[in-house]
């Protein structure tokens, strides 16, 4: 389970882009919710849980996203929150209900020009149909990924070219092998083992000793 440390209200303004922060300060008092930051999570960017006996409701984002894919990961759940207060647990997770409200918060926010041209861009085509995930979503992915900090030698699977070798989260090494739609079939050096990875995963260029 991450570290959570626990988000301090006024102190999203790191977090966030110039000019959201009073509009989601007033989101998170109005349905009370206990928000907190986590170390990074390579499944998952957010997430929400509804009330039970010993809390209220609970939204947790990685700490280490861009203010972008913070503000937007942040809305996502905000979804999941208003969707379970209108309808409980009887409709699906990313059903035409979350959709509409998550199509109505980014309408809001998209309204406060606070997003790049670039990203404005994507989240208009995307409206009409919003992504239950990052990887759902792979144009937004791509758009937001220009905006973290660069880290050295990290590129994405679909960089790479057939035949490459990376090393995942795990440290072991792999050979990138061919696409299946939006997954990459990759073999692990060290047992031969084939596992898929998405286009979008992380990983660090390898090159084999040749010595």
């Amino acid at each position: 389970m991450a570290r959570k440390v626990e988000a301090h209200l006024h102190a999203l303004s790191h977090y966030l882009p110039e000019g959201a922060l009073p509009r989601v300060l007033d989101y998170l008092q109005q349905y009370k919710v206990h928000l907190t930051i986590t170390l990074p999570r390579q499944t998952v960017l957010g997430d929400y849980r509804h009330p039970d006996d010993y809390s209220g409701h609970r939204i947790s984002i990685n700490g280490n996203l861009n203010p972008y894919e913070f503000l937007i990961t942040l809305l996502h759940e905000l979804a999941h929150l208003i969707v379970f207060i209108e309808y409980g647990n009887r409709v699906e997770t990313h059903g035409p209900e979350w959709q509409s409200i998550y199509a109505r918060l980014l309408k809001e926010f998209m309204a406060l020009q606070i997003f790049p041209g670039d990203i404005m861009y994507v989240l208009h085509k995307s409206l009409q149909r919003p992504a239950a995930t990052k990887a759902g979503e792979q144009a937004l992915a791509r758009v937001l990924r220009k905006y973290n900090p660069p880290k050295d030698g990290i590129v994405l699977i679909e960089e790479l070219q057939e035949g490459e070798f990376f090393t995942a989260e795990d440290g072991k090494i792999y050979k990138r092998g061919p696409r299946l739609r939006t997954r990459y079939r990759c073999k692990q050096i060290d047992t031969g083992k084939e596992y898929l990875f998405h286009g979008l995963y992380e990983v660090k260029r390898w090159k084999m000793n040749k010595s």
